[in-house]
Formats: structure tokens, C-alpha cells, sequence
């Protein structure tokens, strides 16, 4: 899987990107990440990539030139890949968006918005917009990296166990949490694991993890 992000500031995914499963999915050529520079793309000798609103307003919009032609840039390397643009305007993620998105088969573009936001033109690029939680942020750094962890983590052969990705919280955007979970020693500070865990009767586990969720 081919996931492209453009972003003024690339160089804030590098160590992201390079730690734990992220990097063991790359290693494993399971996904291959590409940072594009928006500031390449900005105009005259300044490099301008924003500018102030028509109608007035506090502070300062990305314009549509820079954007769409490193949009246009990262799909000469990915003709089919889906344009995703993290805003406050979008449908919220859930985890079926992270499994579909992961089973889809196709490559991804996100763009990264920053300032007061982005020349409203730039949407009919977008494929689609999307919220990752009813708060404000400084850029969409974060909701691009939390939505590449969120895809990346479900490709098969990233994640240890063949079922790690089906027992755990949100899934099919059910409000269920996993269950408590306990490692050894037995006994911390006074502080016991559940006997029903260390009896080795599975169905009993069983029974018990469910009653947890």
C-alpha cells in the first residue's frame, strides 16, 4: 500500500514513521510512505502557499494552486489512489473507515491542512473529508498520522497475531471496550490478578473476558 501526505511540515512524520509497527510495515515492504512538501509547490520566489480570505476574517487560507498540484504530483505516482482530506467538516472516523480503507486495495493521498484552512476549491480533489474528533487542532499532522496508524496497523503481516486486530475495542464501531488484560506477578502491591485467569479453564476465560466488554 502506497500512502502519500502532503503537509508544509514532512519532516514531522519521519520519527513517527520510523518507530514500532509503522517502521515494521515498511521494513516489510507492507506499505511504503511518501512525504510531499507543500512549500515545493508555492508560487513566485517566496514560495507563497497561503493568502488572506475574500470577505475578511482572522488569519490566513491555503490556496489552491499549491495544493492541487502537489495532489496532482502524488498521483502521477498512484493514478487510483484516494484523496482524503482530514477537517473539521468531515464525517468522523471510526474504525470501520480504518478497515475499509485497509482492505479497499488502493493507495492513499492526505492532505494536510494548516492556518485558518484551505481555499474551498480544493474539496472537488478530495474524494473524502474526514473528522477525527469534535476538537480543534493546529494543523492535520496529527489526524494524518492517526488515520495512516489507524489503516496501517490492519494490513496483514504488521500485527503479530492473526487475530490481535479482531479482539479489540471499536470494532464495527461498537462501543464495547477490550477487556482488562493482566501479565505477571501474580500479586502487585496487594493488588491480584482474577484467579478465573491463572486456572487455565479457557471457556471459564471466556466467559469472564465477555463479561468485561
Amino acid at each position: 500500500m502506497k500512502i502519500q501526505i502532503v503537509s508544509l511540515f514532512p519532516n514531522v512524520f519521519e520519527p513517527y514513521f520510523a518507530a514500532s509497527m509503522l517502521w515494521k510495515a515498511q521494513d516489510k515492504g507492507i506499505v511504503e510512505y511518501s512525504l510531499i512538501d507543500l512549500r515545493r509547490y508555492g508560487l513566485g520566489t517566496r514560495r507563497t502557499v497561503d493568502d488572506t480570505p475574500y470577505g475578511g476574517g482572522d488569519g490566513m487560507l491555503l490556496k489552491p494552486e499549491p495544493i492541487i498540484a502537489a495532489i496532482e504530483y502524488a498521483k502521477s505516482n498512484d493514478q487510483d489512489a484516494l484523496v482524503l482530506l482530514p477537517t473539521p467538516r468531515g464525517k468522523i472516523y471510526k474504525q470501520s473507515d480504518a478497515k475499509r480503507l485497509a482492505k479497499g486495495g488502493r493507495g492513499l493521498i492526505i492532505v494536510c491542512a494548516r492556518y485558518e484552512g484551505y481555499d474551498e476549491r480544493v474539496t472537488s480533489w478530495v474524494d473524502e473529508q474526514v473528522c477525527i474528533g469534535n476538537y480543534v487542532l493546529t494543523g492535520g499532522e496529527l489526524p494524518a498520522m492517526i488515520i495512516t496508524d489507524s489503516i496501517v496497523r490492519l494490513l496483514p503481516g504488521v500485527l503479530g497475531g492473526a487475530a490481535s486486530a479482531d479482539i479489540e475495542s471499536f470494532q464495527d464501531d461498537d462501543v464495547s471496550i477490550e477487556f482488562a488484560q493482566y501479565t505477571r506477578p501474580s500479586e502487585f502491591r496487594g493488588m491480584k490478578v482474577p484467579e478465573v485467569l491463572q486456572n487455565g479453564n479457557h471457556a471459564e476465560i471466556d466467559k469472564w473476558r465477555n463479561r468485561q466488554k
